[in-house]
């Protein structure tokens, strides 16, 4: 009874109409904005990581943040790892090839919708008692909608999914991992559980700093592995993309999958992949080193871009090119396939290490999702009392089986974008012209010219 509930309203949530919304959205927000994702590109990029890297060692300037590639590094930790290998695979096998299309689709409109999301968080955050930044769609709902009760729901559902999507199942997923290396599931508990509780007491702070040399070097091997793969089969690379514009558009493809199957399971996977629309990011985005919104939310661009475009494109490119997606295999098992199809045993361990430290990634970045929003509900100071039920419920997530979390999980998430989205459209023509305002800078009033 409990799960044919929680299926039914599953598949409301995530049904094809608020899948509807999520599109709707990213292109009502391309629109306004001259689809600056595309046309722009020079221009954010430019912004973004080129900006950054000119200013590596520059210290934050501003008290209590952490600098603007910091940021990212931590909401790429939040979503990238089971997304982008078990969601791609997953989306495949349900879906078809088709699937991966209407994932770019996704992608490229939500990128605007991060972006937008970015610059509110930015707009509307402020300094908690702690001298800390506090931003996130919970802010941008009260202080912008004036909806304070509204504000405190999206709050509460995000701790429910911190707990579960950002924890309890991370953690399962660690202790599967390790289980085949003949790890047991109670010894992963006994050192997962302290050893993430050590990494987040540090706040954000160290959470980006283990971050941003954890994510680039994980992202460079996993990448690294994919692209040995793809070049092994080299001659299927083209018709894997052929494979996925046919699958895209037919309306019974000889796979067995139709369009309608294929844009499904894309554009849900697109969002479970970089959680555009959800606005969880945005809470790390909002400590970001960073005075200037617009700015802010093109480095939002870019997280979607690299996330999903990037990242999802080449592992379903080394699943398809392998020729294993007719084994009978799904989720991780399928990618762990084309892996070893290439190079052995060796790709199953690579797989499942960088499984691991995914996970355990994802895991320190959504802490700070749930710890902010119960500093929010509960005052600053209840933080600290977070950490200790995170640590707690990675325990027992490593030792449980988590049919009924990950259920609940997934309808947390959908429920996040209701009131995250009706936000962000309300408060979209301040957002385009905070973005409009970066893109195109007045210039400066010099002393001289005063004089």
């Amino acid at each position: 009874m409990f799960y044919a509930f929680n299926s039914f309203i599953s598949s409301v949530v995530w049904g094809p109409p608020m899948l509807a919304v999520f599109l709707g959205t990213g292109l009502f927000l391309s629109v306004k904005t001259g689809f600056f994702q595309i046309f722009g590109i020079r221009k954010w990029l430019s912004l973004t990581v080129i900006d950054a890297y000119r200013k590596r060692n520059e210290p934050p300037k501003t008290d209590g943040s952490v600098s603007q590639f910091s940021a990212l590094t931590s909401a790429l930790a939040a979503c990238l790892g089971t997304g982008n290998i078990a969601g791609v695979a997953t989306a495949l096998c349900a879906g078809g090839a088709g699937s991966v299309f209407w994932m770019w689709i996704s992608a490229i409109l939500g990128m605007m919708t991060c972006c937008c999301e970015n610059i509110l968080g930015i707009r509307y955050r402020i300094r908690n008692s702690l001298g800390q930044w506090m931003g996130g769609p919970m802010l941008y709902i009260e202080r912008g909608l004036g909806k304070p009760r509204l504000a405190k729901i999206y709050a509460f559902l995000l701790i429910g999914a911190s707990l579960g999507m950002g924890n309890m199942t991370q953690a399962n997923s660690i202790s599967a991992g390790l289980d085949g290396f003949g790890i047991p599931s109670a010894l992963t508990a006994v050192i997962l559980a302290p050893l993430i509780f050590i990494c987040i007491s540090g706040g954000l702070k160290r959470i980006s700093s283990i971050a941003e040399k954890l994510i680039p070097a994980l992202s460079a091997v996993f990448v690294g592995v994919c692209l040995i793969v793809i070049l092994k089969n080299i001659h299927s690379v083209i018709p894997s993309f052929r494979l996925i514009i046919k699958e895209a558009f037919s309306l019974k493809a000889v796979s067995g999958f139709g369009m309608a199957k294929a844009a499904r399971y894309g554009i849900s996977r697109g969002v479970f992949s970089n959680e555009a629309g959800l606005g969880s990011n945005t809470v790390i985005h909002a400590n970001a080193d960073c005075d200037k919104p617009g700015i802010q939310g093109m480095w939002g661009i870019f997280e979607v871009m690299f996330d999903t475009l990037f990242m999802c494109t080449v592992t379903a490119i080394t699943i398809l090119s392998s020729s294993v997606q007719s084994s009978g295999l799904n989720g991780i098992a399928l990618c762990s396939a084309a892996f070893e199809s290439v190079i052995g045993n060796a790709g199953q361990i690579i797989l499942s290490i960088s499984i691991c430290l995914f996970a355990f990634a994802t895991l320190m970045a959504w802490s700070f999702y749930g710890k902010t929003s119960t500093a929010y509900l509960f005052g600053d100071k209840s933080g600290k009392y977070y950490n200790i039920i995170y640590a707690l419920a990675a325990f027992v997530g490593c030792i449980m089986k988590l049919d009924a979390v990950w259920s609940l999980s997934d309808i947390f998430n959908g429920l996040l974008a209701i009131p995250n989205i009706y936000a962000v459209l309300k408060l979209s023509k301040e957002a385009v012209a905070l973005l409009n305002e970066a893109k195109n800078p007045r210039p400066e009033v010099t002393r001289s010219r005063r004089l």
